[in-house]
């Protein structure tokens, strides 16, 4: 089990016995908005010292937030961004894998690959923000969420190569997935960097923002986020389970896959309210039942 590292202190009270307690500020940080944007969960990366870099520690807290996450019924959309501005993630942590031996390495990319999978597999809707640098594993991570907004100072990359080694948390198959073979290899090759319009045009993102307002992009992927929640919870995850295997399957295969994803819609009681509210002429109420 992946575990948070933290530093300590002794804390005294009056009358109160010794303890210890965390200082260690959290590195990423779960948000759950409230009021007119209830359902929608703020995933923010806060490693400002050495800008949102995928050490051991934020991994492990990565799969800690996903999990809970993954556990929360209410939760309906998740919106991963950078608490730490002009940088959305510089990628893996190079400094601390300089330390450490092949083995640590290769068990340190495991738990990486694996944390971005259970990012993927999400069953709720993904937006990730990109105000400022995606790099790397910065974009690799990105590239596991369903939508991606780019702001006016992003700038999105492959650079391994240059390093002398590849992308290798997923970022040379989904990206693949995504774009197709010639434009990553063309990406991948030069160890390119694009800016937001680039990227757009290319298909790296589904949106990119031209106002230069600070945290542009978090605030047009709460737009997003905003029109996704209204709508049937249980609904929006089986379409996003039926789309993530339109690709990875046979079309005849795929569309069994949707028929069943369809199925499980048929005897739920948000698909009546749906119905009853079209009859009504007014808004539904959805509860996800």
């Amino acid at each position: 089990m992946l575990r948070t590292v933290a530093l300590w202190r002794v804390a005294r009270g009056p009358g109160a016995a010794r303890r210890m307690v965390s200082t260690a500020a959290p590195e990423v940080e779960v948000a759950r908005l409230s009021g007119a944007d209830a359902g929608i969960v703020a995933l923010g990366l806060s490693r400002p010292r050495a800008k949102n870099a995928l050490s051991r520690s934020v991994v492990a807290q990565l799969h800690q937030a996903l999990a809970d996450i993954r556990a929360d019924s209410s939760a309906r959309a998740v919106v991963l961004h950078s608490r730490v501005p002009g940088v959305f993630c510089a990628g893996a942590d190079l400094k601390e894998r300089a330390t450490m031996a092949p083995a640590e390495v290769d068990a340190s990319l495991g738990s990486m690959r694996a944390v971005f999978t259970d990012l993927e597999r999400l069953p709720l809707p993904t937006i990730a923000a990109l105000d400022g640098a995606a790099l790397g594993g910065g974009l690799e991570l990105a590239l596991c969420c369903d939508l991606r907004v780019a702001g006016p100072g992003a700038v999105l990359g492959l650079p391994e190569t240059s390093l002398a080694i590849i992308p290798g948390a997923g970022g040379t198959q989904r990206l693949t997935r995504l774009i197709g073979p010639s434009r990553t290899k063309a990406l991948v090759f030069t160890a390119r960097r694009l800016s937001a319009p680039a990227a757009h045009a290319m298909g790296v993102v589904t949106d990119a923002v031209a106002d230069a307002a600070p945290d542009a992009a978090y605030h047009r992927a709460l737009a997003w986020a905003r029109e996704i929640i209204p709508n049937g919870p249980l609904a929006v995850r089986m379409a996003k389970r039926a789309i993530d295997h339109a690709g990875a399957v046979d079309p005849t295969t795929g569309l069994d896959i949707e028929n069943l994803c369809y199925a499980r819609l048929i005897p739920t009681q948000d698909r009546l309210e749906g119905l009853r509210a079209f009859k009504e002429k007014r808004p539904p109420v959805y509860t996800g039942e």
